[in-house]
């Protein structure tokens, strides 16, 4: 991979498995008989192992494969990787050591809802996801996203801009309203994005997919029309399908069968052209 893309990506994106300690399944969606009921009672096939003899293997493991992804960032380059609260912190520690902690630049919190569990505990409902950069010297790839104003600016203010008035003496008066609409509010690091529903036509049967919304929200505040994003823990494909949803070329890897060929079928749906090779790569065609 080194010789084929060099130090060209504008994005990586790692969504890897979560130190659960366990072996994970897909659903069978293609391959099941007519009416075969809800998704969780149709057959199932290995998909992933997330076993590990420690935290060390685990995280040396995920270490490599950043080593990798900061070699293939170029230098306006992010690097997203998306953890759960148990290992978060462990990760972070990891990533201050290959990218340097003055390459951190955020952790966004995805807050999303499910159905709760019996737990004599908070109910866990948000994920992390931490950004580097890959030089912080130079000018990162950013295109701001917004948040649509509060309704109760709109009532006072409307959705034209406003701009600050300070009075000669310091104090602020009240704001003057221009005539150019309001963007809405600079987007903050916590994110409330659903879940994919059981039945919903997105879901692929693969246990570990993300939607849609989170990636194309990723995709478009941190790459440009053209640029490469990368995601080396492609499982269900959706980085991808969001990245040639928004004009962004891709390259995804997986070492499960299973996600290769999800991910294969989700291009193929979207009318992608890709090519494949035999070390389980996907990228998009020239």
């Amino acid at each position: 991979m080194r010789k084929e893309i060099g130090s060209t990506v504008t994005l990586a994106y790692l969504d890897p498995p979560f130190l659960t300690g366990r072996a994970f399944e897909a659903i069978e969606k293609e391959n099941a008989p007519p009416r075969s009921g809800p998704l969780s009672k149709r057959p199932k096939k290995f998909a992933f192992d997330d076993r590990w003899s420690g935290r060390g293997e685990y995280l040396e493991a995920l270490g490599q494969r950043l080593v990798l992804v900061r070699e293939l960032l170029a230098p306006h380059g992010s690097v997203v990787v998306h953890v759960d609260p148990k290992t978060s912190h462990y990760v972070k520690v990891l990533c201050d050591e290959i990218f340097g902690d003055d390459a951190f630049a955020s952790e966004i919190v995805w807050r999303y809802r499910r159905w709760p569990s019996k737990t004599p505990n908070f109910q866990r409902v948000h994920d992390v996801l931490l950004r580097y950069r890959k030089d912080p010297k130079a000018a990162p790839r950013w295109n701001q996203p917004y948040e649509p104003l509060a309704a109760s600016t709109l009532a006072t203010w409307g959705t034209n801009k406003q701009r600050a008035v300070i009075e000669a003496d310091g104090r602020r008066a009240r704001s003057s309203t221009l005539d150019e609409p309001s963007k809405g509010v600079p987007m903050g690091d916590v994110w409330e994005i659903g879940v994919i529903a059981p039945v919903s036509k997105e879901r692929t049967g693969y246990p570990s997919q993300k939607p849609e919304l989170l990636l194309e929200r990723l995709v478009s505040a941190l790459s440009d029309p053209g640029d490469l994003v990368l995601d080396p823990y492609m499982g269900s494909g959706t980085t991808l399908a969001a990245a040639a949803k928004l004009g962004r070329s891709f390259v995804g890897a997986d070492a499960s069968e299973v996600a290769f060929g999800i991910t294969q079928k989700r291009l193929e749906d979207l009318g992608v052209a890709f090519e494949e090779d035999s070390a389980r790569r996907v990228k998009k065609s020239a």
